[in-house]
Order: structure tokens, then sequence, then C-alpha cells
């Protein structure tokens, strides 16, 4: 395989500009996204000191979604998707500015910035799904997988640049100003969402309501290469997320200096990036659904073996690996998932996998903060990568269509 066929395909920046304004809009609102993250984490962290607080971070992110997502997916598939995600975005818009008001203001309780994160999550709920059934009608089919590492490797680039310079802003400015600069970034996603298409529903809209919801549900638990992908991604966000511990195990190996807090994400999207750029080397191989499994296994083995280090360097190397394996596993799951869906019920798989692979990190990062409180950090790491690694080879030994699946193959050289 020559260099050209393991660097990530660009193809689809070049023939869709549709797609290309819809993909630097929201690389450049994840940056923002990502120094948010950070800082309420951060501020929460400094109010309470507890791994559980910063844990109820991700719960408060987890329950919109979860309560919503699949009533917002299946309104997804009843109308314009492009309007339904200008409005989400909008939401989501106000949110990051009432957060920055907060920040500047300070003495506000943990309990009040959680409120808004969680108000900010729902609409996330609505513009997560609408978001995701954009590249199956942007690209050809044999563009998807090459279309979703974009996407990949726009996260994880966000993820890199975002917490470090996150932490550099907090340590300097204040979390007020890391609020603010991820709402002006909400600009760039307007403005990718502005160029995309109308699109109106297909030709058998979701019925309304719970039984459109319901449709969703049964085509989820009859279709096993599904059902086996996102059972995959579950086993490795819900067990084993670490976000919640960071503080934590940057309070351990570098005396809880804000300015390192970031390098833990940072970290992981190294590992991410790195597997982005190379992603040819996998988004080529006809089986993703073995890629996914793969990747997923490796990620809870990282996960683990970082819990045993004491070293911070080594540390930061294995979350590299699973920040690796992580975009390798989610890269894989979008394009079996998106792959193996019709366009009519594309809305609410997306919220499916959306509640999958965002509110599932969340509830993971709880569950750790938890372990943590009870236990230890070293034994909630171990714990939780060992548990993922356990989970995954029974869903793969399980699930022979997930194994076997299959993708169109990309075309040119």
């Amino acid at each position: 395989m020559g260099l050209r066929r393991t660097l990530i395909d660009v193809t689809p920046l070049r023939t869709s500009p549709a797609f290309r304004r819809l993909w630097i809009g929201q690389t450049l609102s994840g940056f923002g996204s990502q120094m948010t993250l950070v800082a309420v984490i951060f501020q929460v962290w400094q109010e309470t000191e507890s791994p559980t607080w910063t844990g109820a971070v991700g719960l408060a992110q987890a329950v919109p979604l979860i309560a919503l997502g699949l009533f917002a997916g299946s309104l997804v598939d009843r109308v314009d998707r492009r309007r339904f995600y200008l409005l989400a975005l909008g939401g989501q818009a106000v949110c990051s500015l009432l957060l920055a008001v907060q920040g500047f203001l300070g003495d506000v309780p943990a309990a009040g910035v959680l409120a808004l994160v969680a108000l900010q999550s729902c609409f996330v709920a609505g513009s997560g799904p609408a978001s995701r059934t954009f590249i199956p009608q942007l690209l050809p089919k044999h563009q998807l997988a090459a279309g979703l590492a974009l996407r990949g490797i726009a996260f994880q680039g966000a993820m890199l640049l975002g917490p470090a310079l996150s932490g550099l802003i907090v340590g300097w400015l204040g979390v007020g100003a890391c609020y603010l600069v991820d709402a002006l970034t909400f600009t760039a996603a307007l403005y990718g969402a502005f160029g995309l298409p109308r699109t109106a529903p297909g030709d058998e809209p979701a019925r309304p309501g719970l039984r459109g919801v319901l449709d969703g549900l049964a085509f989820l638990v009859r279709t096993p290469v599904i059902r086996g992908a996102l059972l995959t991604d579950l086993a490795a966000t819900v067990l084993s997320m670490p976000t919640s511990l960071f503080p934590l195990v940057n309070a351990e190996r570098f005396g809880g200096n804000p300015r390192t807090l970031g390098l833990f994400l940072t970290a992981i999207a190294v590992g991410g990036v790195a597997a982005s750029l190379f992603s040819g080397t996998f988004t080529r191989l006809p089986r993703p659904g073995l890629v996914m499994l793969g990747g997923s296994a490796v990620w809870g083995v990282s996960l683990a073996l970082f819990g045993l280090t004491p070293g911070p360097w080594a540390g930061l190397a294995l979350l590299a690996v699973a920040g690796a394996a992580d975009t390798v596993s989610v890269v894989s799951r979008s394009t079996v998932v998106q792959t193996h869906t019709p366009p009519e019920l594309l809305g609410r798989v997306s919220a499916a996998e959306q509640i999958v692979g965002q509110a599932g990190p969340d509830v993971g990062s709880m569950r750790g903060g938890l372990v943590a409180d009870a236990t230890s950090g070293a034994a909630a790491l171990v714990s939780g990568g060992l548990l993922c690694l356990g989970a995954v080879v029974v869903v793969g030994a399980t699930t022979t269509d997930l194994r076997g699946s299959t993708a169109p193959p990309p075309t040119g050289p």
C-alpha cells in the first residue's frame, strides 16, 4: 500500500462545496466546545474538589440526550433537517453566552453551572441527529467512510488544541473567556448550516410522537449489525470513560496545575489525529465492523494500563494510544451504521448513535467518579478498562453480522 493510500482521503472536501462548508463550521465550533468542556470541569472541581461532582458534568450532558434524543431523531425524520439544525445551533449558542456571563460574574454554585450545561445539551439532542444525516446526503456511498474520517479528524483536532488552550486561558483570563470563545465559534457552525440544501421528509416520514420513536427502536432491535455496533461502543464508553478522573490524576501526577489539566484530553486527541491522518489504512478495509471491535478492545487495554502507570508522561502516551484506537472505532462504527440504515430512518438511528456516542461517555464519566470516590482513581481506570475489554469480546463473539459487515470500497488510487 503506497503512502497516498494510507493518508486521509480529502476527496469529499474537493468535490462537495456543501460538505466543505459544513466541515469547516463544525470544526471551528468543535474547537470551542472542547474549551468549554475543560472550563466546566475545572470550574466545578475548583468549587467542590470532588470527582463525583466532576462526573456529574457528564451526567448533566447525558440526561437530556437520553431523555430527548430519540424524540428529536424522530422529528428530524419528519421536518426540513436544515431548518431544524439551524434552530438547534442557535439554542446552543445562547447557552454558551449564558455560561460566559456566569463565568465572568463568578460565585455561581456548581449546581447552577450544571443546569446551564444540561440546558445546552437539550439543544445538542436535536442538532446532533440532524448533523449526522447530512453526510450520506452530500456524499456518494463510496466516499462515506472518507467523509466520516474527515469529521473524525476535525473532532480530534479540536480535542488537541481546545483543551490545551483552555487550560492557558483559564489560568490567565478565567473560565468566562473560554465560554465566550465557544459562543463566538457558533457563527462558523451557522455559516456551514446555511450552506446546506433544504431537505424535505422522504417518501415515508416518521410517524408523530412515540410511534415514530418505537419504529426506530424496532429497526435497531431487529438489525444485528447496527445493534452490535452500538453495544460495542456502549461497552467502551459507559464502562471505561476516564474524563471525570482527569482532575484527580492531574492532582496526583502534576500537582493540580490547571495548565496541565488539558494535557489529558490533548493526549487522547494526539492519538486521534494521528489515526485520522493515516485513516486510509482502515477506511479502505472491507470489514468496518471487525475494525471497530479491534479498536474498542485496544481502547480498554490502554486505559487499564494508564491506571497502572504512575509516571505522568508514560500515562499520557497510553492516552494517545487510546485516542488512536477510539478514532478507529468511531469512524468504523459510523460507517457501519450509516451504510446499513435506510434514509427515512437515518434521523432516529443517528439519535440512537448520538446517545451511545455522547451520552455513553457522560454516563461513563459519572461511573468513573463514583468508583474513584469509593476506591481510588487507579481502581476506577483499571476496572473500567478490563470490563470494556470483556464486553467487547462478548459482543464480537455473539454478533456474526457485525464481524462480517462490509462497506462499499472507495474509488480512485
